[in-house]
């Protein structure tokens, strides 16, 4: 028997499919997100630096900020997870979360440079690999691109090794009678 939670993943997974067909059909773009992310960044720049030295950045010239459909994608996301998670009751503020104090502590400054320093190298390497997991792992992927099958079959690599060295480490952590 399927559990009800399998077949919602196959659901999901189809409606990201077709949601792929829409976007491309009625804006004629991929899905994704890091390219938005980079354009909001040269528009949140533009008042320290100037406008002049966005538009002299390298970076910033190949993707001029603007207000277009990555950017209405990027907000989107926000609001969805937002409605989703009040919806179901499990929006909180959490300066630490419970899996984090578990590991490393309850240390509010250590999680915060962390989930900023990997912010920044996941948002660096999205970039350098030109795109995201939604714009490599699902567009790329869907149009059968070798350099989005390459990312994504990395990303699981690297997933599965990530998880499984935490795993370890959690699993020697709760013999030693420690969570």
């Amino acid at each position: 028997m399927i559990s009800s939670q399998f077949r919602r993943s196959y659901l999901v997974g189809a409606g990201i499919g077709v949601l792929s067909w829409v976007v491309f059909t009625v804006v004629n773009a991929p899905i994704g997100i890091t390219t938005a992310l980079s354009e909001a960044s040269g528009v949140a720049a533009m008042p320290i630096i100037g406008a002049e030295a966005v538009a002299a950045n390298p970076y910033w010239a190949k993707t001029v900020p603007a207000w277009d459909y990555g950017t209405l994608f990027l907000v989107g996301t926000f609001l969805g997870a937002l409605l989703s998670s009040l919806s179901s009751k499990t929006f909180r503020w959490e300066l630490v979360p419970e899996t984090w104090k578990e590991r490393f502590g309850g240390g509010v400054a250590p999680r915060f440079i962390a989930a900023f320093t990997g912010g920044v190298l996941a948002m660096f390497g999205a970039r350098l690999a030109g795109g995201c997991t939604s714009g490599h792992g699902i567009s790329g992927s869907l149009q059968l691109a070798v350099s989005s099958w390459t990312f994504f079959i990395v990303m699981f690599i690297s997933g599965v090794v990530t998880a499984r060295i935490f795993s370890v480490r959690s699993t020697k952590s709760s013999s030693k009678g420690e969570l």
